[in-house]
């Protein structure tokens, strides 16, 4: 990505300086000797970010710092002063100014301060350019819920869309967490039945007893604790959808009387006699292996058969990892909005634990996962130690153990070897993630010998 670095200062010989220093550090410059150029330059050129002296002839740095920050209000700018005008500087920063510095300046910490800005810039429009996908994406498709634009999803949405509008039987497999709750909730959303209940049955979280009276009502009197005639969900769900998630659950003799609903849309309530017809839609979802709960004698062969007139496979998170960007922008978003907190989005360290971990919970995990990130995060940016440990782990860096007795060089020396060794050898990448400006690096290789080794 192209980054050009304005310096406008009225002395020729730290103008040139600090330009050089800039392209030393790998950023393109543009200069000008005062104000009103340098106005007309941020009018007409790329300018990334702006470095001023404050004191100049004609439009001065504290007059082009107002203009440049009520037109271009995120293009950053930094503050040369000398020591007598400290508190104009101050005066500056309350304007908009990202840091200001005293001559002579300190190279070193001007280029983490304009890289750092940079950086941060950088976020906010790729979190800027990741929205504007989003909302592309949720304005072509017909459910907006389920994010994705890898193959495996686009593919299984165009099936979603086809079948919904049918009476077929849906089967959902997958993984737990990857969204099979969303599959089915697509499915009616985009039915004929869209009008009609949805009425979802978590089939794990009750007990054989308790799930068929859930299922198909009770009489009265039907055993203890039958105060009154209760509805079933599928009563309830008549003209609608039955959504019955972990279907590997239920017992044998629930399955025969559900296999009956789906052959002859009736059935009788527990302890009741009257034959109870019904119109409803069956979609279920589990993340068995219902072909091998078969061979065990756990589930019916003819049920399955039943259930399984459309089979969706959920992809995990890990076989769609092109998706990651879009759902942390999405659950980014979301948990600002919850919050009431203003990150700007992740480090590049995050970013690549985020695509590097194997995400076994799937999308649940991964929520959950930007959640804690965000609610814990003390900065503008989600970094890596935001992260749960399992996570921040997964990026492969290198650990470096230090002895208690060692010298502060020895300890330095050791984390720069570690680090540039983590980063394959791309010293960018590790001055980067050292904090340090690539020029410092470079010193330190020489100071340690590390090169030579």
């Amino acid at each position: 990505m192209k980054r050009t670095v304005l310096v406008c200062d009225d002395e020729k010989n730290i103008r040139e300086g600090l330009a050089m220093a800039m392209e030393l550090e790998g950023f393109e410059t543009l200069t000008a000797e005062d104000g009103d150029k340098a106005w007309d330059l941020v009018n007409k050129e790329d300018v990334s970010l702006v470095i001023t002296d404050l004191r100049m002839p004609g439009l001065d740095g504290g007059q082009l710092l107002k203009r440049i920050h009520g037109a271009y209000p995120r293009l950053p700018v930094v503050i040369l002063t000398g020591h007598g005008t400290i508190e104009s500087a101050v005066d500056a920063m309350r304007d908009g100014a990202i840091d200001f510095f005293t001559k002579p300046v300190d190279l070193d910490r001007l280029s983490l301060v304009v890289k750092k800005a940079l950086d941060t810039n950088d976020l906010l429009a790729e979190h800027d350019q990741m929205k504007k996908e989003l909302a592309e994406i949720k304005a072509r498709t017909k459910y907006d819920r389920i994010i994705g634009k890898s193959q495996k999803m686009v593919a299984l949405m165009d099936i979603v869309s086809q079948v919904a509008p049918t009476k077929a039987s849906v089967l959902i497999t997958g993984e737990s967490g990857v969204g099979k709750e969303l599959v089915a909730d697509a499915i009616h959303e985009l039915s004929n039945r869209k009008e009609g209940p949805l009425i979802k049955v978590h089939c794990a979280a009750l007990t054989e007893s308790l799930l068929e009276s859930e299922l198909f009502g009770h009489e009265k009197g039907a055993f203890t604790g039958a105060s009154s005639m209760k509805k079933g969900r599928f009563e309830l769900a008549d003209g609608g959808t039955i959504f019955l998630d972990e279907i590997g659950e239920i017992n044998l003799s629930t399955q025969v009387k559900l296999l009956r609903v789906l052959q002859e849309k009736q059935f009788e309530r527990v302890g009741g006699e009257k034959v109870i017809n019904v119109d409803v839609r069956i979609v279920c979802a589990t993340n068995r292996n219902l072909s091998e709960e078969i061979k065990k004698g756990n589930f019916r062969e003819d049920l399955y058969y039943r259930l399984n007139v459309v089979h969706l496979e959920v992809p995990s998170l890990r076989e769609r990892k092109e998706d990651i960007p879009l759902l942390m922008t999405s659950f980014l978003t979301l948990f600002n909005q919850e919050n009431n907190k203003k990150i700007e989005g992740f480090s590049e360290q995050a970013k690549r634990a985020l695509f590097t971990y194997d995400w076994p919970g799937n999308i649940r995990e991964l929520r959950n996962c930007i959640e804690s990130a965000v609610v814990l995060s003390r900065t503008n940016t989600i970094d890596i130690c935001d992260l749960p440990p399992a996570i921040s782990k997964s990026e492969n860096n290198s650990t470096v153990n230090l002895d208690v007795g060692i010298t502060l060089s020895e300890g330095e020396r050791r984390l720069i070897v570690s680090t540039i060794a983590s980063c394959k050898g791309n010293k960018t990448k590790a001055a980067e993630i050292l904090g340090i400006g690539r020029k410092t690096l470079h010193r330190k290789l020489q100071e340690y010998k590390i090169d030579e080794e």
